[in-house]
């Protein structure tokens, strides 16, 4: 398969593996010039006329400099990742030997990569389409088994079979469409309407299906944001600690220590939590940075998708609390309140006090009581808003954003056959789809979007 953008025809170079110290840097070249170029380094053998996914270990010299002893992989294309002939050095892990073997395939024809222009190669060749090679890039930043989970399933092509069956039925349906109106002199009607008609309200449920999936996905790989509120004093950076079980925030006596928000993740049953300590929200303050850290706080209790309100149980009435429950789903938010410093007060009195109020958890932030509760809490106002599910994820949002044009165009063919526009009318409204589609997989590229999308991959991937 041609690439989609032209020929490359040079060579590239880069450190595949983290740089810094460490036992091994593995250092990747690719391109029609990556076996001439490492043969003139690699003094140990001719591998001109080795095979392809065999294994070399030999001296690197660069001239009379020897640079390292080293394992050659060899890769030929198109039987490569990228579709080309590509060689892979194991070195020792030296960043000066790192650099020094780069140096040298630099100095003999090849370039540095980009970030991410292995994998480009690899769409641009054929080896791989959008979906999988986004897909790519979710598995290198996958942190729990569930993101690995979703991010395999795709490059696995995934995602990419429910869109080529669907892509391929459309374009059956167009083609027989099209050649009615070949022989629209003798009104024949090749395309049966009512499997038509079934077809599109099929793909309307599995496109409506994988666009809700993307709430799953989003959480899956963003985590859930969770925004700790609460006057200063009530226990929000010591809760942050008792969750974390770390020092992470400063604990002081003093009201309005808590100048900024501090973000951490928390894993809970798989799924991440982005825990934002925020500064002391108090209605009165002199102190400018306090109220811009006040400021922030609001912020992102706005934008948060679960609000803990932390407060003291020994500082505050039933009726406060009740309105500031209020208050807080004014805006929209999961709420949790979290009664905090319960170990000094009588449970009962506690109970009666806050009689009538919702969500409503009671801790010990310093002596670390009631916080696997509060933990379990947490996931289940997550889990069981969820979608989960055994299938495929959506986890990309130029994908979701893809599917709601699909969407569209599905609707506007649906509206088309109840009321029975013309067949040129109706092909043209099943081209709109399709290029939707292709969009999402790359069968139609743009330039400046395939750029956009692999600048955000690592160098050597």
């Amino acid at each position: 398969m041609a690439n989609k953008l032209g020929d490359w025809q040079d060579t590239i170079v880069a450190l595949a593996t983290p740089p810094g110290v460490g036992a091994i840097g593995v250092i990747r070249i690719s391109g029609d010039k990556a076996i001439a170029i490492i043969n003139v380094l690699f003094s140990s053998k001719d591998l001109t006329n080795k095979p392809t996914h065999s294994l070399h270990v030999g001296l690197i010299k660069e001239g009379d400099k020897l640079i390292d002893e080293v394992v050659v992989s060899l890769f030929r294309g198109p039987k490569s990742y990228t579709g080309e002939d590509v060689v892979e050095i194991s070195c020792h892990g030296s960043a000066y030997v790192q650099q020094q073997v780069l140096q040298a395939c630099i100095h003999h024809g090849a370039r540095l990569a980009k970030p991410g222009e292995y994998t480009q190669r690899a769409f641009l060749n054929g080896k791989l389409d959008l979906t999988q090679a986004e897909a790519v890039a979710d598995l290198i930043a996958s942190n729990t088994a569930a993101s690995q989970k979703a991010a395999l399933h795709n490059i696995r092509g995934g995602f990419s079979e429910v869109l080529k069956i669907l892509r391929e039925e459309l374009i059956s349906f167009s083609a027989l469409i099209e050649l009615e109106l070949d022989f629209s002199q003798e009104d024949v009607e090749f395309a049966d309407r009512k499997k038509f008609y079934q077809l599109i309200q099929s793909a309307q449920t599995t496109t409506a299906n994988l666009m809700a999936s993307f709430q799953l996905g989003n959480v899956i790989k963003n985590g859930v944001s969770v925004a700790i509120i609460g006057k200063p004093n009530a226990g929000k950076s010591t809760l942050l600690n008792t969750l974390l079980n770390e020092n992470r925030a400063i604990v002081s006596e003093i009201a309005g220590t808590t100048r900024d928000t501090i973000e951490e993740i928390l894993n809970i049953n798989g799924i991440l939590f982005r825990l934002i300590d925020t500064a002391g929200i108090r209605e009165h303050s002199t102190d400018s940075i306090e109220l811009v850290g006040i400021e922030r706080s609001l912020d992102k209790m706005k934008s948060a998708d679960v609000v803990l309100y932390i407060f003291d149980v020994n500082e505050i009435s039933g009726d406060e609390l009740r309105a500031i429950d209020g208050m807080l789903r004014e805006n929209k938010n999961k709420i949790l309140l979290v009664g905090n410093k319960a170990d000094v007060t009588d449970t009962d009195s506690i109970q009666e006090k806050f009689k009538g109020t919702d969500t409503l958890h009671f801790i010990s932030a310093k002596n670390n009581t009631g916080i696997e509760e509060l933990k379990n809490i947490l996931f289940q106002t997550t889990a069981n808003e969820l979608p989960f599910s055994e299938n495929l994820v959506i986890v990309n949002a130029r994908h979701l954003e893809a599917l709601q044009k699909v969407k569209l165009s599905l609707n506007d063919i649906e509206t088309g056959l109840d009321n029975n526009i013309p067949g040129d009318l109706l092909a043209l409204d099943i081209r709109h789809c399709l290029h939707f589609i292709s969009e999402i997989t790359g069968d139609i590229s743009n330039e400046d979007v395939l750029d956009f999308i692999f600048s955000k991959f690592c160098i050597g991937k």
